[in-house]
């Protein structure tokens, strides 16, 4: 299935990670192909930013950090707002997901995305309109 992808953390953070060259690979490829339209959310750069300079083997700077956020930041990012909160409230209860996965499903539903890329969640499992991928093949 092909469509609009929306774009999770772990993504993102490959692109950073030092210690993963294969992921890192790969996720220069995601961005290279989905990222001109695909989404992601201000949840997704928030984790991203604690991420990266927090817990990678070799984190980055808060500089380069800060200047990868603004790169990010190009992509159609998204705005959490109370709907989205109560909405994932929702459907962490009735998908058993952790509360943080079910607002990145529901942001994505919300931008019309009909993929999420993340390594995160099992692959192949269908929200909705919205199916999950593994672009790292796990």
């Amino acid at each position: 299935m092909r469509g609009r992808a929306f774009i999770d953390t772990s993504v993102l953070v490959y692109l950073f990670d030092r210690d993963a060259p294969e992921k890192a690979r790969t996720a220069k490829e995601v961005l290279e192909v989905e990222g001109p339209l695909g989404a992601i959310s201000t949840q997704i750069l928030q984790e991203f930013y604690v991420i990266v300079t927090r817990k990678l083997g070799r984190p980055l700077s808060e500089e380069d950090a800060e200047r990868a956020l603004r790169n990010l930041a190009v992509l159609d990012v998204r705005t959490i707002d109370v709907e989205l909160v109560l909405l994932a409230s929702v459907r962490s209860r009735r998908d058993k997901l952790a509360f943080w996965d079910s607002l990145v499903v529901e942001t994505a539903l919300r931008a019309g995305c009909r993929r999420l890329l993340t390594e995160d969640l099992q692959d192949g499992r269908v929200f909705g309109t919205l199916r999950v991928e593994n672009p790292f093949g796990g």
